[in-house]
């Protein structure tokens, strides 16, 4: 009735942004993400018959009242799918900038469900791991693969198609992600707020799903290639894209900082200088630098210099979910 799981961030190089249905996180567009190496959640899960409620322990810390009930719903979705009827001890070490755009919920969600899928004793495939890790964070059923990822939005109400599938497995391709984090601060709007407002009330939304479903295409066909440029021209104007809905929103809302601009700016200069590197950047203010190996010495050293930057994390290709001792 224990198992521990640990899962990898993924980087979205064409966006998920928008839900059709709030309750099962039922994406409006496909996406398609970067497994990274560098950022991991672990996490154990014991069911326990002596427990009357379910406790979660982050990073060292017994959560409060309301973080714990936000997990405990999706363990009930667990208990559901599995009939394990058992409250359960939950575990995790985020081992992720939380809440500052590097993607800390898709792995946190995914370890807690391979975790407790796990520890319920029943047989499962990943893509029923995909879907349950989905209605925890939707970002999360991607990270249940390494490599290149594509959730696909799937079209029954029920959810049943949409999960996550791998496209080109870790190691097929050598690519880098310099991820620069200009600050630690939590954002002020969260994803789901600002994707539920953007929905909502942004005349470019529209827009942006017409344009997603193309660059989607574009970066698959890349891919497929290991066309590195079309890859990065892509992925940096579908994030681009992305941002600007939230300019439309109602209230309007922006995650980027003037730090954030100062990287990017910094990114755009060393193209010109004939340097390959590209920037993404999720729902939050730090930006994500996606080159190509034997350019990523000399992109880091530029970054580096910037005083706007405060860490600068080297990522790889990173891995799926797997199972751990302990």
């Amino acid at each position: 009735m224990r198992a521990k799981a640990r899962a990898h961030t993924n980087i979205a190089l064409i966006k998920y942004w928008g839900k059709r249905d709030e309750k099962l996180f039922l994406p409006t567009n496909n996406s398609l993400s970067m497994t990274l190496d560098q950022f991991y959640t672990e996490t154990v899960v014991e069911f326990n018959p002596d427990l009357k409620q379910d406790k979660f322990i982050l990073d060292g810390i017994e959560m409060n009242p309301e973080e714990t009930a936000k997990v405990s719903r999706f363990m009930d979705k667990i208990r559901r799918y599995t009939g394990q009827s058992h409250y359960a001890l939950i575990d995790s070490i985020n081992h992720v900038p939380t809440a500052a755009g590097f993607a800390s919920s898709a792995s946190g969600y995914a370890a807690l469900a391979a975790a407790a899928m796990k520890a319920s004793g029943v047989s499962f495939s990943e893509n029923e791991l995909s879907i349950m890790a989905r209605q925890g964070s939707g970002s999360a059923s991607r990270s249940i693969y390494g490599g290149f990822v594509e959730w696909q939005k799937g079209e029954k109400e029920d959810g049943s198609d949409c999960y996550a599938v791998p496209i080109l497995e870790q190691g097929a391709w050598d690519l880098r992600v310099l991820s620069v984090e200009v600050t630690h601060e939590v954002k002020k709007v969260l994803s789901r707020e600002g994707m539920k407002r953007t929905v909502e009330t942004s005349p470019f939304f529209a827009g942006w799903l017409e344009a997603v479903a193309e660059d989607l295409v574009e970066a698959k066909a890349a891919i497929a290639k290991r066309d590195f440029i079309h890859l990065g021209e892509t992925l940096e104007r579908n994030a681009l894209r992305m941002h600007a809905t939230t300019l439309g929103a109602n209230p309007p809302f922006m995650y980027w900082q003037s730090s954030t601009v100062k990287v990017m700016e910094a990114v755009q200069a060393l193209r010109e200088n004939g340097i390959h590197a590209y920037f993404t950047i999720d729902a939050g203010p730090n930006v994500k630098v996606v080159c190509q190996p034997e350019d990523e010495e000399q992109i880091l050293d530029a970054l580096s210099e910037l005083d706007v930057v405060q860490n600068i994390y080297r990522c790889k290709v990173g891995p799926g979910v797997s199972y751990l001792e302990g």
